[in-house]
């Protein structure tokens, strides 16, 4: 029997990773709630003052080793021309929100083969990204001393958008987020993601150009704005890419662990002669434990006479 030759291109894709089928009433439950622990746990995971800004230092410190210094000329860029900075402003508190969101959705109506593994990778980033929030409160360039030589674009056009001088939240919900949870920064994880899946999967010349551009803006907003490190955007990205390598591994462990879970809740089903409804096998008992009647028709006939073999058998011997 020849053998199917092996899938490539798109068919290779659609057959990536199967899983069940797809139901919107708990994608949307799960990704909500998610997205709610992920904001419950970045508020809590609130490090003392002094250990934040003690990493923050460590990072500029360990930058400047290195020659690195993006952040300054951007932040100064965007200090002195109020045509750059409030723009990035409204970038900065705003797209993260409906971009991502809008992306899975996207994924859902037009790629649904790719959902399962973008939607478990972007989960499994954001998870990772909350690890590094617990482990290493880092405080912003802009929560800085001044003499460190950053200004908080957020604070100098907190006038023109809805967010308050003390955070990218909406005016007066400054205290519901934790401002230093700078390590790693998710605002580039999460355009990486958006990215890199607009590039792989869209399908016109647009798209593609979006998925490249849209992250590196976000890259420079996020340094021009004083909210992150270049290195907090390298840490951003390596969670994605975290995340998309163990996507594959968790599914296929999922699946594994719903199989066996479906396996043990299965009724045990009999290997032998399968009968319509109401039918018995023969000899079965009814309810009231007699022998089904045409079995006891069957057993109380007498066996039928042997063919009489008087002239045929001669006719056969002449």
């Amino acid at each position: 029997m020849p053998h199917p030759a092996p899938a490539t291109g798109p068919a290779r894709l659609s057959a990536r990773v199967p899983g069940p089928s797809r139901r919107w009433w708990t994608e949307l439950p799960l990704v909500l709630f998610v997205y709610t622990a992920y904001s419950a746990c970045r508020l809590l995971a609130r490090g003392d003052t002094s250990t934040a800004v003690d990493h923050g230092l460590a990072i500029l410190r360990f930058e400047q080793r290195l020659h690195l210094n993006a952040e300054h000329p951007l932040n100064r860029l965007f200090t002195e021309h109020p045509s750059l900075g409030i723009p990035a402003d409204f970038l900065y508190a705003s797209l993260h929100y409906g971009v991502t969101p809008a992306i899975l959705i996207w994924l859902w109506r037009r790629r649904p083969s790719h959902y399962r593994i973008a939607r478990t990778s972007l989960l499994l980033a954001t998870f990772i990204g909350l690890v590094g929030f617990v482990l290493v409160p880092t405080c912003p360039p802009r929560l800085l001393d001044p003499s460190y030589g950053f200004v908080d674009t957020m604070a100098q056009y907190a006038s023109y958008g809805w967010w308050g001088g003390d955070a990218s939240a909406p005016r007066g919900l400054g205290s519901l987020t934790n401002q230093y949870a700078a390590m790693p920064s998710l605002h580039v994880g999460w355009a990486l993601w958006s990215g890199l899946l607009l590039w792989r999967l869209g399908g016109t010349t647009w798209a593609k150009a979006a998925g490249i551009a849209y992250p590196a803006v976000i890259a420079v907003v996020v340094m021009g704005t004083a909210n992150h490190y270049f290195l907090d955007a390298v840490a951003g990205a390596a969670v994605v890419g975290l995340g998309l390598l163990l996507a594959r591994p968790a599914l296929h462990t999922a699946d594994a662990v719903r199989e066996r879970s479906r396996v043990r809740t299965a009724p045990a089903v009999s290997g032998g002669c399968e009968t319509s409804a109401g039918e018995r096998i023969p000899r079965q008992p009814d309810h009231h434990g007699r022998p089904h009647a045409a079995a006891a028709t069957a057993a109380a006939a007498p066996p039928a006479d042997p063919a009489p073999a008087g002239d045929g058998a001669a006719a056969t011997a002449r």
